[in-house]
């Protein structure tokens, strides 16, 4: 989920009559749910983990993850959807650099995901 939609982010803007604004409203909505199904997903890793022993590193992977995306959907997501807002309502915004750590974070997360799966899988 997270590589695709990682791929698809930043296609949308280029497909034919997709304005900015439209886009970023499009945007808000995909991560959204994104965010939803990835905190879902964690919960439900952490409570077999919390049923079945696992090796030390993967439990320091999981608390990773899980920490990537607590900032992911308490701090950046909210900066970013701000911003979204005021561009759809046609102002322009200050600049910010959480679009960028946001990015930083999903490839971070990505490379923990791969290896996470390498550690928990039989």
């Amino acid at each position: 989920m997270v590589v695709a939609i990682s791929i698809e982010a930043p296609l949308k803007f280029r497909a034919p009559g997709i304005t900015l604004p439209l886009g970023l409203g499009i945007g808000r909505l995909v991560f959204r749910a994104l965010n939803s199904a990835e905190i879902v997903l964690a919960a439900a890793t952490a409570i077999t983990f919390a049923l079945v022993p696992r090796p030390t590193a993967s439990i320091v992977l999981l608390v990773a993850l899980a920490v990537t995306l607590a900032v992911q959907v308490a701090v950046l997501r909210p900066r970013l959807e701000t911003r979204a807002a005021m561009i759809i309502a046609g102002e322009t915004p200050p600049k910010s650099r959480a679009h960028l750590v946001y990015i930083a974070l999903e490839g971070a997360k990505v490379l923990v995901l791969i290896v996470f799966a390498v550690l928990v899988a039989p």
